[in-house]
């Protein structure tokens, strides 16, 4: 079992920063991928950031590149999304996830959720 906990979600102006933060409990080192996804009222979740725990490597939608970084603290196990240049259409609840199956990083793979943290970003 793994448990998250997701915090720093708030409500910004367009072109603001927020950093969230994952603290990760349980048995966390089963977990072999790491990320964060969203999901905007009325919209699926999408996936916008993840990474792969052994190889470090990270995956970011198209739609944040440049703006988001994924990182992770294995001694505080954290998992941190920086997020800069914010804009509206970033709104929407923000989840961790944790992959222990093994297999792509891709969201059907990911079997731990934490509850969410909300963003709002206003124009």
């Amino acid at each position: 079992q793994v448990q998250l906990a997701e915090s720093g979600g708030d409500s910004v102006q367009a072109g603001g920063s927020l950093r969230l933060t994952c603290v990760v409990s349980g048995n966390a080192a089963n977990a072999n991928c790491m990320g964060w996804f969203r999901q905007a009222p009325g919209m699926e979740r999408e996936k916008v950031a993840t990474m792969s725990t052994r190889s470090s490597m990270t995956y970011y939608a198209d739609s944040v590149k440049d703006r988001f970084t994924i990182t992770q603290h294995n001694a505080k196990n954290s998992l941190y999304l920086q997020m800069n240049s914010l804009k509206p259409e970033d709104s929407a609840m923000y989840y961790c996830a944790a992959q222990t199956l093994g297999g792509p990083c891709e969201i059907y793979n990911f079997g731990y959720w934490g509850q969410g943290t909300q963003v709002t970003v206003s124009s």
